[in-house]
């Protein structure tokens, strides 16, 4: 696949991106690069592949689901300016 350089300038407007004809030009060609290496990628027969996740078969180390830290609710809420309820009340922001 290739692009025209009217087909730039039309992305560059979509863009909204001022594009030079130069840049244009550079642009096309780092893009038809791109559009190569993916028509490359599409003509892999990938039948009998199965998809995975990551390229390498690792396992993410989880840490052990526990409290690290003292319940402090009532410290915090003693020092907040308003509560009601347990809720921390704010002052009304938008009309």
């Amino acid at each position: 696949m290739s692009l025209t350089q009217a087909q730039i300038h039309r992305i560059a407007l979509l863009s909204r991106i001022a594009v030079s004809d130069e840049e244009a030009t550079a642009t096309r060609s780092h893009l038809d690069g791109i559009f190569s290496l993916i028509e490359e990628m599409q003509a892999v027969d990938t039948k009998g592949v199965e998809p995975m996740a990551h390229a390498q078969d690792v396992c993410q180390r989880l840490r052990q689901d526990a409290v690290s830290e003292s319940d402090q609710r009532d410290l915090f809420q003693n020092i907040a300016p308003e509560v009601e309820n347990g809720l921390y009340l704010v002052p009304k922001v938008i009309e």
